[in-house]
Parts: C-alpha cells; structure tokens; sequence
C-alpha cells in the first residue's frame, strides 16, 4: 500500500524521516547530550538488525538515525527502543536536540557540558516539545573557547569560561614566565613591572590558571558566555556575543527567554538570527534583560 504524504508528515513528526528510496524511513534516536551507555547501544543495534537495514548512522547533531525501516514497523520500533529510556524525534519548527562536546571529559573542558545538555534537553526539549515556533531552535552547549562544537554557529550557543583571577602583588616578574608561556592567544605579557593581561585580546579559557608557581593566579572565576542567532546552511551567520558573563543559572533562564522572545516576536519561517538583525542587538539585549519575558510566559505560550 502506497505511503500518503500526510502519514509521511505525521511520522516525520515523531522522528522518522522518508529515506531516499521513498519506501523506508530512517528513526532518529534522540542522544539527550550525545552520550549513551552500552545497553543502549545494544538495543539500538538490535533495532537495526531486526527492523533496519543492519547500519546505523550518527548525525552531526550527535543523533543516531537507524535507515530502512518499514513504515508498519514505526510502533514496533519506538516500543523497542523505549525499553532501553529512549526515544524517536528532533524534527519540526521547535527546540531541537542539543548538542555537547566532551568538555565533561575534556582536559579542556571548564563546564560539565553534559550535564548541562541534559538538564537543558529536559527543560526546553521535552518542556517545549509542544510549542510551535517560527523555525527550528537549535542549541549548542561547548566547554571552552576552542568551539569544537561551533556554538556560535546555533541559535543559542553556551561556551564554558573561566576568567583568570590575577594577584598582581604575589607576581615577581620571572625573567621566564610561566603564565605567558601558557596562554594560546598571546594576552598575557611579562614586563619589568610584572605580568600583564590584555583583556581585549583573553578569551578567558582558563589555560594560565595555576601555571604560576607564586600563585599569581591561583584560579578564575567560571562563568558561561552566550552566542545568540547562528546558523549554518544555506545563510551563514555567526552568533552575536552577549555582553555579560553569566552564572549557569542564568544562562539557563537567559534561554528560556530567548526562546519566549523567538516565540513572541519571530515570524513565520523566521530564524532567531534573522529576528536578532531585524529588531538590534540592543534592543534584543534589552528585552532580555530582567524577568519581564518569564512572568509573561504562559501568556506568550498561549498566544
């Protein structure tokens, strides 16, 4: 029996997308952070020697997509790999699954990026699945400024910080100093009066924290640094920098209100990043500021 597009759009929906063939769909299996453990794994081999075609193919979203699925099957496959706490999805004009790098893991790392994704995939992912915005909404969370991840590159992009707390009295201006040997981008420099920070030049990743051996920067404040209105495609555009430095629980509530103001202010088949050029960054910066677009949330949900 010939698949209508209407049953298409309907499993697309729920995450199975028309392969190629225009026969058989493939399943993407939301990640929550990119991480899954081995029973998991398994079943989602399982699924793809039973149902599939035998392969299984990860997406640059940190997604696993199962080819070569029977539509008939669709059911089956869901219950299958619900067995194991997952689930089919990532697709439509919402929030789409997050991505993380390794900073959890990373010598670099300075956030749990993991952690992060999954509390963020709970909150907005599941929170807003039933929320229909202008466009797609993605979100990259990354652990340091190496940007393995391109965050700026999403419509929210978080980037892990971590600013060097200079003791500028306990350096001793070493005619070898170990703290601008350190630094990758070349801010921190020794002179006859002691070491000095270009501020405009640190992109605070942590990396001359503890190098000193009189303890002139024993540590650094972590914070988390927020890219807004990326995208990558067919119309380029890096995220814009906020200005502040926020704690991590404000950068989550900082995107809640960047997805209530997609959702109040952005027009059909609109990205984020064309809504940010359309009203300003500083008119977008301003409505971000304080809890005006949080105590109106039901009301924008609702509208």
């Amino acid at each position: 029996m010939a698949i209508t597009p209407e049953q298409r759009k309907t499993v697309k929906g729920q995450g199975f997308l028309s392969n190629n063939d225009g026969e058989h769909f493939s399943g993407r299996v939301i990640t929550e952070n990119g991480v899954l453990n081995a029973a998991q794994l398994k079943n989602i081999a399982e699924i793809a020697d039973r149902f599939g075609n035998g392969q299984v193919a990860f997406t640059t979203r940190l997604t696993v997509e199962i080819p070569g699925l029977d539509y008939d099957d669709i059911p089956a496959v869901k219950e299958y790999a619900a067995q194991e706490g997952m689930e089919f999805g990532g697709t439509g004009a919402k929030v789409r699954p997050v991505v993380a790098c390794k900073g959890t893991v990373c010598i670099f790392g300075l956030i749990d990026t993991q952690a992060m994704a999954t509390e963020i995939h709970k909150r907005f992912y599941q929170g807003y699945r039933e929320v229909a915005l202008p466009h797609k909404f993605k979100i990259a969370v990354g652990g340091c400024p190496n940007n393995c991840v391109k965050p700026d590159l999403n419509d929210v992009g978080v980037v892990g910080q971590r600013v060097p707390a200079y003791r500028a009295e306990l350096c001793r201006a070493c005619k070898k100093c170990a703290v601008e040997a350190a630094c990758p981008m070349g801010a921190a420099k020794r002179t006859d009066a002691g070491l000095e920070i270009d501020q405009a030049v640190c992109n605070t990743c942590g990396r001359c924290i503890e190098k000193c051996p009189f303890q002139a920067i024993p540590d650094g404040e972590v914070g988390y640094r927020l890219y807004l209105g990326g995208r990558w495609g067919k119309m380029t555009r890096h995220g814009t920098k906020l200005s502040g430095l926020y704690t991590r629980e404000e950068a989550m509530d900082m995107i809640e209100k960047v997805i209530l103001l997609f959702k109040k202010e952005g027009r059909q088949g609109e990205r984020f990043g064309s809504l940010l050029d359309r009203l300003g960054v500083e008119t977008v910066e301003r409505l971000l500021e304080g809890d005006t677009l949080l105590k109106e949330k039901e009301q924008i949900l609702n509208g």
